[in-house]
């Protein structure tokens, strides 16, 4: 079902912004937003509960862009992407993380793209500010590398089942209000609107050159959590959405599960830590590639054994309470699911 299209350069675009507690994210983002050289969009800051507000960073920009602010109680990123919906006059609704930077050339180039393609709902890559940090690259690397993830994200070759993520992502209003918008998962909300929207046969599509620069400052103990969250809601999704279910999501767990029987194995036959240290050292390798950076490239080895280890923990759990033992979802992990604003 293909939504119904404006004309080229009549497009008015609402960018929606949750924010919780980062007041200079914004001011950078929103600096980026006034270089837009499309000049049709409004740009909507909902505060989820911040007790490090941005208010006074939202009227500095008043007399540059057409802004709005709301703050509202603390119900997570998803609720407050349908808050700002309902306040939201544009043809589409385009959602960006607070810590992103936006190029002054996304909405000229998106604009076309929508109207030659008939999309409903797209989405854009995410690359690397330069001056991101090393830890933060490492964390990229492992989220983002063939070798950890299997190349699943936004990539040319993957344009076809490319899935767009909150972070970068645009869609008809018409289509987000008729779907109901975002679940009260969390994470894992916005793949969650996804495959509906992919069972109500809308049109969906990569951008690549929409992409944003995204900083993810986040260190290794909260990454941990994080991705042990988005493997539990890997689990919740395959439940919910049998056609999404795909072997690669179990490979985390699997490398997990063998990791440490080699670990174990290693007592008896020390040749295997060799093995080991083989592995790392490809990571190594192939990190120092990407990133250009040795002190990057060394920290992507505990990156990516945090990343391998916690999501497949989460996706295992997930798994096994969900789809064996049948458990109820928010009864098992009613930390997945957020409230709503009222």
């Amino acid at each position: 079902m293909v939504a119904s299209q404006p004309a080229l350069n009549n497009i008015k675009f609402s960018i929606i912004v949750p924010v919780f507690n980062r007041p200079d994210e914004i001011r950078e983002l929103l600096e980026s937003l006034t270089l837009q050289e499309y000049p049709h969009f409004e740009v909507i800051i909902v505060e989820d509960g911040s007790t490090l507000k941005c208010n006074a960073i939202a009227e500095d920009f008043a007399s540059k862009l057409v802004i709005k602010y709301f703050f509202k109680p603390n119900t997570g990123p998803g609720d407050s992407r349908n808050f700002g919906a309902q306040h939201a006059t544009g043809d589409y609704l385009v959602f960006f993380d607070s810590d992103c930077i936006i190029p002054s050339h996304y909405l000229k180039t998106v604009t076309p793209h929508l109207v030659s393609h008939q999309l409903d709902v797209y989405g854009g890559p995410d690359k690397n500010p330069s001056d991101l940090g090393n830890l933060q690259l490492a964390i990229n690397y492992s989220m983002t590398s063939f070798l950890t993830t299997g190349g699943i994200r936004g990539h040319r070759r993957t344009a076809r089942s490319f899935q767009p993520r909150s972070f970068n992502m645009g869609i008809k209003s018409e289509v987000f209000r008729n779907s109901g918008g975002f679940s009260d998962m969390h994470p894992g909300e916005d793949p969650e609107l996804i495959y509906r929207l992919m069972k109500m046969n809308h049109t969906k599509g990569l951008i690549n050159d929409a992409f944003v620069y995204h900083r993810r400052r986040i260190n290794l103990k909260q990454f941990s959590k994080q991705v042990y969250k988005f493997g539990v809601a890997r689990a919740i999704l395959m439940k919910r959405f049998p056609a999404s279910r795909k072997w690669i999501f179990a490979m985390p767990s699997l490398a997990t599960a063998m990791g440490t029987g080699l670990l174990a194995a290693g007592i008896v036959y020390p040749i295997i830590w060799y093995l080991l240290c083989l592995g790392m050292s490809m990571i190594f390798i192939d990190a120092l590639i990407k990133t250009k950076t040795p002190v990057a490239a060394l920290l992507a080895i505990p990156a990516t054994s945090v990343q391998v280890a916690f999501y497949g923990w989460g996706f295992f759990k997930g798994w096994w309470n969900l789809m064996v033992l049948k458990r109820q979802e928010q009864v098992r992990f009613p930390g997945m699911f957020m409230g709503s604003a009222t």
